[in-house]
């Protein structure tokens, strides 16, 4: 299993990633995914959920590029595609509040799955951001170019975009890409306790607060997601994207090793 969950109380539960050796988002991935979301809504007393990774060096990698085109197909009840847009949109509307808590690298549509979650704190020291899809030819297409603007601003959300640079925990908080960096000793400590604070309360105000905040910010538009994410295959498909994702992949992309360690040096 991918996802193991367990119920640190019965409104407090942590859910943990791993899907061995870099904790890619394959299709695998994203079925397991789906099934997680549904135990979570399916909770009537669930407040607070806290996803974390069993992986030191990987929170979630990347997408899965080999096989990138045997995703799940059609729509979920969001109406986005099942693949993932449609989780990352339940977890924007959930009754619950949803924390990721990060050690290890987060880039392309690791980075995407952090920002669909209500608050994200990394490990000062071991979280590494990064959004390194023009590199192999493409741009994000699971929700960063309708999400990451609205945390860093436009500026730097195309610094990050256009660089496809790694970016470490403090520069990323400091963008607002996450809530706070905090020293690798202190994460597990300070997670705790706010989650455990959090799910002392009402379930009922914490849904109703997560409702009219989400009504006053501004959410990605579900029509914004899906044109982006056909464009995202489409630009997938492209002889050039083809030749760059063969090439990283020859350098020993996918595969445990200094390329996914230090990914944005090889791009």
């Amino acid at each position: 299993m991918i996802f193991t969950i367990e119920q640190i109380s019965e409104s407090y539960w942590k859910v943990f990633i791993n899907n061995p050796p870099l904790n890619i988002f394959d299709p695998e991935f994203s079925v397991e995914l789906r099934e997680t979301m549904d135990k979570l809504e399916a909770s009537e007393i669930l407040k607070v959920v806290v996803f974390e990774s069993l992986n030191p060096d990987f929170y979630v990698a990347h997408a899965e590029l080999i096989r990138v085109f045997e995703f799940p197909k059609g729509l979920g009840e969001t109406g986005l595609s099942i693949s993932w847009p449609d989780v990352s949109k339940r977890l924007e509307q959930a009754p619950f509040v949803s924390i990721a808590s990060i050690r290890g690298r987060a880039r392309g549509l690791g980075s995407e799955f952090i920002q669909a979650f209500d608050m994200r704190f990394g490990s000062k020291e071991k979280a590494i951001f990064g959004q390194p899809e023009i590199g192999i030819g493409s741009f994000p297409g699971g929700g960063g170019m309708e999400r990451l603007h609205l945390l860093t601003g436009k500026a730097r959300a195309l610094e990050i975009l256009l660089s496809g640079n790694d970016f470490d925990a403090e520069t990323a908080a400091a963008y607002g890409w996450i809530n706070r960096a905090i020293a690798d000793e202190d994460l597990d400590a300070f997670i705790t306790n706010l989650a455990t604070r959090i799910s002392s309360f009402d379930k009922n105000i914490i849904a109703k607060i997560k409702e009219i905040i989400n009504k006053r910010v501004t959410l990605p538009a579900n029509e914004d997601i899906m044109e982006t994410q056909t464009a995202f295959f489409e630009s997938l498909a492209q002889p050039e994207a083809r030749t760059r994702i063969k090439t990283l992949l020859e350098k020993g992309l996918q595969k445990p090793g200094d390329v996914e360690l230090n990914f944005a040096k090889y791009l």
